[in-house]
């Protein structure tokens, strides 16, 4: 009776020990290979034409780490681990940072419509319903004055309708101390003033301090659905402007290749740097994908090519990786393959 007694303990013991090892939450946060799926389940434009290859979303998994988790990681190159307080900045909840990724991505689904739709030379309208803050960036002045969610009207009494509108009116105020913004708040109007600083990261760059997501309504004659599901962050833009392409377009923009990639997209078609091509390369590789478009950056040394390059020397994977500036350079590619 006695021995059963201290088997009954030593199981109680080994039990909470696998609990911890697998359960408890540690303050670090893990990146690591995600997927790699087909786009055509994801986007469907109306009638469009089918293709023999795929297009691929490549994603980065995260998650909270637990101590057998931050054990594993320490031992992969391939997964990074980061002080949960760098991942989500102080005074925004975990919720409201996803909030903020979905929609990054539902700007990212705009940008890669009108490239797309504007490429295919297909009828598409845009109108314009206001400027977002995202999020705020730590220890610079708009963090003391704007919130996630602000809707921001105007900059010195000039009206913004886009993003990029905004920035540039910040831009021309590099010698001022500050400017005054004209934003809405839980549907009330005000005025407030907020300083201008070097960036933390980026001193020689002087700003307020915010990101910021461009609220348009895309309206296009053929119809477009997605159907990305939690899936958020702005890195989709170009694979998803390509499979629009590729399904406006008669011709199969894939030749049966499987086709993946990353990278950002702006409403000219200009391919962004993101992070975590490491990870997606893998992700692609797993998947079997034949090729893999990287943002080129303009050749920079550091730039998302090179490391996805590097990586894919690392793994010895036979997928080509392709460096690509524009949509238009991608497009290029894929026609002459």
């Amino acid at each position: 009776m006695i021995w059963n007694k201290k088997r009954i303990i030593i199981y109680i013991f080994i039990l909470l020990i696998l609990m911890f090892l697998t359960l408890y939450r540690l303050p670090y946060y893990i990146y690591k290979p995600g997927t790699a799926d087909a786009l055509d389940p994801v986007v469907k434009v109306t009638d469009g034409f089918e293709s023999e290859g795929d297009m691929h979303l490549v994603t980065v998994r995260g998650g909270q780490a637990t101590p057998l988790q931050y054990v594993w990681a320490l031992f992969d190159p391939y997964q990074e681990i980061r002080l949960l307080s760098e991942v989500f900045p102080e005074g925004i909840s975990q919720e409201e940072y996803f909030q903020a990724q979905l929609q990054m991505m539902e700007s990212s689904q705009e940008s890669s419509t009108v490239v797309a739709y504007e490429a295919a030379n297909e009828e598409i309208n845009i109108s314009y319903n206001g400027v977002y803050v995202v999020s705020v960036v730590k220890d610079m002045p708009a963090e003391e004055v704007l919130q996630t969610g602000d809707k921001i009207i105007a900059v010195n009494q000039r009206k913004v309708d886009t993003a990029e509108t905004l920035i540039d009116l910040v831009d021309e105020q590099i010698n001022a101390e500050q400017i005054k913004l004209t934003i809405e708040r839980n549907e009330e109007k005000m005025e407030v003033e907020v300083g201008l600083a070097p960036f933390p990261k980026n001193p020689e760059r002087i700003g307020i301090g915010i990101q910021l997501v461009t609220d348009r309504e895309v309206i296009v004659e053929q119809e477009l659905n997605f159907s990305s599901g939690d899936i958020g962050g702005p890195s989709a833009g170009l694979m998803f402007a390509l499979e629009i392409y590729d399904q406006l377009t008669e011709e199969d923009l894939t030749k049966g290749y499987q086709i993946a990639g990353t990278g950002e997209i702006s409403y000219e078609g200009k391919v962004m740097r993101i992070g975590g091509i490491d990870k997606k390369v893998i992700a692609a590789d797993r998947e079997g994908c034949d090729i893999f478009f990287a943002p080129n950056e303009g050749g920079a040394e550091n730039s998302n090519y090179q490391k996805a390059l590097e990586t894919a020397e690392e793994i010895e994977t036979p997928m080509k990786i392709v460096p690509v500036d524009t949509f238009e350079e991608a497009i290029n590619y894929l026609e002459d393959l």
